[in-house]
């Protein structure tokens, strides 16, 4: 496989790369190998977050190597791209790459046999402003070719085992916390960046590396040269490779605004007809304690939109605003027709703010009040979306944390969409969240997981609860536990509590639909649904087992048996005593 080669515009005051790749089988039968390059297409993203070019190799004893390289390279390219601007490259790369690592753990442990799973190799170099940023681990490689002089950047994660024998001791997917190498230095004009994989670095000698990256051939030309370099020498291996050449840097200023970018301030107070960036205030949707919510029209395209703002009496904490512009990031990550989309702005931002679509249509809680007690099809149809919703969100190792009515959007024709991101819950990026946890629990008492409200990530589980308490309020128009949920704070208060069959506030609701929301709601987490399609099932359709007879029934029959036999032998013993007494 050789890709076309990439470039942008020849701007004097923009940053030009050029960039090729090539890949290829060689004698295996399969191109575990992944390799790919991306180039913005619009110059705002150009600027803040630049190019990148990625190669990864699959670990050979590993049953899924291609599949790991292919995903780990597909999706830096898309993840790291959709990261807020604010962050730097390092924490945009580091939490991007963990996530990824995270989930191919979670893959490779799938497997019960030793040397099975998920795992590959992991080069990607970033060039954004005047800087040469990398990610590394593995034994792929990274080379500067600058004024006829070869360097490597990356070092080799082996372990030698003598005999020649090498093996991998750090890979994406290998453990559950990814130790990733990180590097940067100042980029010069003509730099060129070559990236490697085994197949080719270990049977072509840096002298002829330099040579043809030497060469005065184009830069696609380069890569096939080093791949048939390769294949002579008798590679045993996939053969892959990729080069990047700086044709032009911009100017120096770029990197002040790279740092400002960094921390940009809070935005002042708006007002319906005030302008920022392009932006025109409309009207104030939502205010609260910690955010402002503004419906607003680009004046450019006329286009409606929403911003959302960070409350100004956080504007010292450092980890308010972390968590405020890592909404923008998740909720880029997620797509989805029932989750709000975030919009990617191509404007410089003056202050701290992100925008989302507009959703018309009225909150959840407040159709709930509206409607009482929907016909079971509408009800239905709400949790089914919901469900749907929680699935994207899970999908992206993303766990939801604060689901509620008033989180939910619901339109004239009965459509859904999950509107907030504040609370969620990042698989592979949580070391984010944990000065937080000291803050308090950010979700709500009446639908949050009460594990979660003290303290405790319960994942999927926790947000089955919560799509579990909303399906029981749509049916019942009330909690599962009452009303006084709302003021439990510890476990015992939580243990006083007992749940409310659905069918004592609406009779039409069936057993097997109360054992289901009951189910849904547990406490106690070993018998609460861990699948999210499970619960929806249930409650969709009847379950076997929730039509047999009641436990505590069978319970108090078996009961009954032996105070019968108790009666039975005290009788017993009542006439032995009779007989042994008339005998006498």
């Amino acid at each position: 496989m050789t890709k076309a080669l990439q470039e942008q515009p020849n701007q004097s005051t923009a940053l030009h790369v050029e960039m090729a790749c090539a890949s290829i089988a060689g004698l295996k039968p399969v191109n575990e190998d992944a390799v790919n390059t991306q180039v913005p297409d619009n110059d705002h993203d150009l600027v803040n977050k630049g190019v990148c070019v990625v190669i990864a190799d699959g670990v050979s004893s590993a049953e899924a190597g291609k599949q790991a390289s292919q995903y780990s390279v597909e999706t830096f390219l898309t993840e790291y791209f959709r990261t807020p601007d604010t962050w730097s490259v390092k924490h945009a790369g580091q939490k991007t790459l963990s996530s990824i690592n995270l989930n191919l753990f979670k893959k490779s442990h799938a497997f019960t046999q030793q040397e099975k799973g998920f795992l590959c190799t992991f080069t990607a170099v970033v060039l954004k402003s005047c800087t040469t940023h990398f990610f590394h681990a593995g034994d792929s490689r990274l080379y500067r070719f600058r004024q006829n002089e070869l360097t490597q950047l990356t070092r080799d994660h082996t372990v030698n085992l003598g005999g020649g024998k090498n093996i991998l001791s750090r890979a994406v997917g290998m453990d559950n916390v990814l130790q990733i190498d990180y590097g940067k230095s100042v980029s010069e004009q003509g730099d060129l960046l070559l990236l490697s994989t085994d197949g080719i670095h270990d049977f072509v000698s840096q002298e002829s590396l330099a040579r043809v990256l030497s060469s005065n051939v184009s830069i696609q030309n380069m890569c096939d040269q080093l791949i048939a370099l390769a294949q002579q020498a008798n590679s045993d291996d996939n053969i892959s490779c990729a080069i990047a050449q700086i044709i032009n840097l911009p100017e120096e200023s770029r990197d002040d605004l790279n740092a400002k970018l960094t921390r940009l301030p809070f935005p002042p107070d708006l007002a319906p007809g005030m302008k920022l960036d392009g932006y025109r205030i409309d009207k104030e949707l939502f205010a609260s304690s910690r955010s402002q919510v503004y419906l607003i029209t680009d004046i450019q395209s006329q286009q409606q939109m929403v911003m959302k703002t960070p409350s100004i009496n956080f504007q010292d904490d450092v980890h308010y605003i972390d968590r405020f512009i890592q909404e923008e990031w998740i909720g880029k990550r997620i797509s989805s027709p029932r989750v709000v989309n975030i919009i990617s702005q191509h404007r410089d931002r003056t202050c701290l703010y992100y925008l989302m679509e507009y959703v018309p249509g009225i909150s959840l809680d407040r159709w709930m009040q509206e409607n009482p007690l929907p016909t079971p099809k509408k009800a239905i149809g709400i949790v089914k979306q919901i469900a749907q919703a929680l699935a994207a969100f899970h999908r992206s190792e993303t766990i939801h944390q604060d689901l509620k009515p008033s989180n939910i959007i619901i339109d004239d024709d009965m459509n859904i969409k999950v509107i907030d991101f504040g609370s969620v819950f990042v698989a592979g990026i949580a070391e984010i969240f944990i000065p937080l946890e000291h803050l308090g629990a950010l979700g709500t008492a009446s639908y949050s997981d009460p594990h979660y409200l003290q303290g405790k990530n319960t994942g999927v589980q926790g947000d089955i609860y919560a799509l579990a308490t909303i399906t029981y309020e749509l049916f019942t128009g009330h909690l599962p536990y009452g009303e006084k949920i709302e003021q439990c704070a510890h476990s015992l208060d939580f243990d006083k509590l007992r749940y409310v069959p659905a069918s004592s506030y609406n009779p039409i609701i069936p057993v097997w639909f109360d054992r289901a929301l009951e189910k849904g709601v547990s406490f106690d987490l070993a018998n609460r649904y861990t699948r999210l399609q499970d619960f929806v099932d249930d409650v969709t359709q009847p379950n076997p087992v929730f039509l047999q007879d009641d436990p505590v029934v069978q319970q108090s029959r078996g009961l009954i048996f032996w105070q019968l036999m108790s009666a039975f032998w005290v009788v017993m013993l009542v006439l032995v005593v009779i007989l042994f007494s008339t005998s006498s």
